[in-house]
């Protein structure tokens, strides 16, 4: 999942960030309001971390700005504001949770899992069998035939994005928005390359690959079983 921090503060968005990815998701930074205004325009984001405390435009009228153009991606804002009435403007200017600093990452975390559960992720369940594929969705351990399986945190990233589309063709230029931040050059064979490293950790010779190629048109996980 791509997600967008809108931080000023450049240590504060290195620590998140850093700690963002080692989960799993791509992180695009955006330093000041409007930045973030046209990143939020520009990009199909899965979730944006808004600051309040920005440069020029704070985080209440970016928010705003984003629900304006009609973007309903889930928003999470941070601040160090602790007063009700605070917590009630950025509700009222359209954010979906609001966290105050200082704050745990692992409860950012949680919010952003509930958020992305909420938003417009279909619902993932803790657990969910894909053929001879298990995988547990919170720790982000992926067992194959009772082995585990030491995905990093890309290749995790993209597993799970083809489990989101599972069945579906998914072009790499879908694949690059959702699993890679805005330094990928679309122009590289990254994702290929990472389709391969996963085919190699899950596929068994003699069987046919849970991830297919669609000729023209990209790669498809093909479900041997249903989540459970």
């Amino acid at each position: 999942m791509r997600v967008l921090l809108v931080e000023d503060e450049p240590a504060a968005a290195l620590v998140l960030a850093k700690g963002l990815r080692e989960q799993a998701y791509a992180v695009d930074i955006a330093g000041d309001g409007d930045t973030a205004i046209f990143q939020a325009g520009t990009t199909d984001y899965d979730a944006v971390i808004l600051d309040v405390m920005l440069p020029r435009r704070d985080g209440f009228s970016v928010c705003r700005a984003i629900r304006e153009a009609g973007s309903m991606v889930p928003i999470l804002m941070l601040t160090a504001r602790d007063a009700v009435e605070a917590r009630i403007e950025g509700l009222d200017c359209g954010a979906d949770d609001y966290l105050v600093k200082p704050f745990d990452f692992g409860e950012l975390l949680a919010r952003l899992r509930a958020l992305v559960r909420r938003g417009r992720q279909p619902l993932l369940p803790e657990r969910i069998t894909v053929g001879p594929l298990v995988i547990d969705t919170r720790s982000r351990q992926v067992r194959l035939r009772n082995s585990d399986v030491l995905l990093t945190a890309k290749e995790y990233a993209l597993l799970e994005y083809f489990v989101r589309r599972a069945g579906d063709v998914v072009s790499r230029a879908d694949i690059s928005e959702h699993v890679w931040d805005e330094h990928h050059d679309p122009l590289s064979n990254v994702v290929d390359v990472y389709v391969q490293r996963l085919r190699r950790k899950l596929d068994r010779s003699g069987s046919e690959s849970l991830i297919r190629t669609r000729r023209g048109e990209g790669y498809q996980l093909v479900i041997g079983a249903v989540a459970s």
